[in-house]
């Protein structure tokens, strides 16, 4: 049976706060109660938290108490020093490695398939149903990625962080780049910065990962290497992190694997910066008022 695990190690540097924890339903409901309420409706069982060791007790008593009797739940450490041999934390380190690092922080828990969220974006009932779906019929090394048009993926608020998606008319990933400050200039345009520092114009149409991705067990190896390799690389650089769309789209140039991009009718949103809380508080009350949710999870 397929596994969901949930990235909540940030801190939520922009935001200022461990957005995780914020209420944002009418009874006090985080994004990720209406997450793993939306993932147990599709059909997964067991929910796996990447989080980190400093905020444990006030995440099992605000999060993970309130799924007891409803869904298996594992927790997951990412620790900065949690590094494969021969690397060490290199002098100035403050901050883990990135997405990358927070899924391998889940290596020894994974024991099938298993699709990745972050813990403070909402990806709507129809993402997690598709999701399920995927990963339960698939059998062999073909990754997934749950896609949403770029502009619904921006904020009022400030700029954002996606992975940009070239997908082929059969709906396969042909590339994946993490852009950085994405948002919408004066002019109109949609402008991100690209992994090599260069800003570009991007439509808004273009499909991005929002860090929802569906993976078989043996991606678990493949990451291992890919992120022997970045550290390699990067690892004696205080701020580098690897990015699990850097990964895919490695291992899909090399031939490892492909990544079939699944569309989701379900609208995306989520909490960046402080201000972006009031919509997603009137977009859940709405999505209460249609009937998706119950008044109280």
């Amino acid at each position: 049976m397929p596994s969901l695990l949930v990235l909540a190690a940030g801190m939520g540097s922009r935001y200022g706060g461990l957005k995780q924890l914020d209420p944002m339903g009418p009874n006090g409901e985080t994004v990720l109660d209406y997450s793993v309420f939306d993932a147990i409706s599709a059909g997964f069982d067991r929910v796996i938290f990447v989080i980190r060791e400093d905020f444990v007790d006030a995440f099992k008593e605000g999060i993970g108490s309130r799924f007891a009797g409803k869904i298996a739940v594992e927790y997951a450490f990412q620790r900065l020093d949690d590094l494969p041999a021969p690397f060490t934390i290199p002098e100035g380190r403050e901050k883990p490695w990135g997405t990358t690092h927070a899924v391998r922080a889940a290596r020894h828990l994974i024991d099938g398939s298993f699709a990745v969220v972050n813990a403070d974006d909402f990806y709507g009932q129809n993402s997690y149903v598709k999701a399920f779906e995927l990963l339960s019929k698939s059998t062999g090394d073909q990754c997934g990625l749950i896609g949403f048009p770029l502009v619904n993926t921006l904020s009022e608020h400030g700029h954002v962080n996606r992975g940009i998606c070239e997908v082929t008319d059969e709906g396969i990933l042909k590339s994946v780049e993490e852009y950085v400050e994405i948002g919408r200039e004066d002019s109109g345009k949609v402008v991100g910065q690209g992994l090599d520092g260069i800003r570009r114009d991007i439509l808004e149409t273009t499909p991005v990962s929002m860090n929802f991705w569906l993976f078989p067990k043996s991606f678990i190896d493949d990451l291992e290497d890919e992120f022997i390799s970045f550290l390699g690389k990067h690892g004696h650089e205080p701020k580098s992190e690897c990015y699990i769309p850097t990964v895919v789209d490695s291992l899909i140039s090399s031939g490892k694997t492909t990544c079939r991009v699944v569309k989701t009718s379900s609208s995306w949103f989520g909490v960046t910066y402080p201000d972006d809380k009031a919509y997603v508080v009137a977009s859940i009350q709405d999505l209460i008022q249609k009937g998706v949710y119950p008044a109280k999870l």
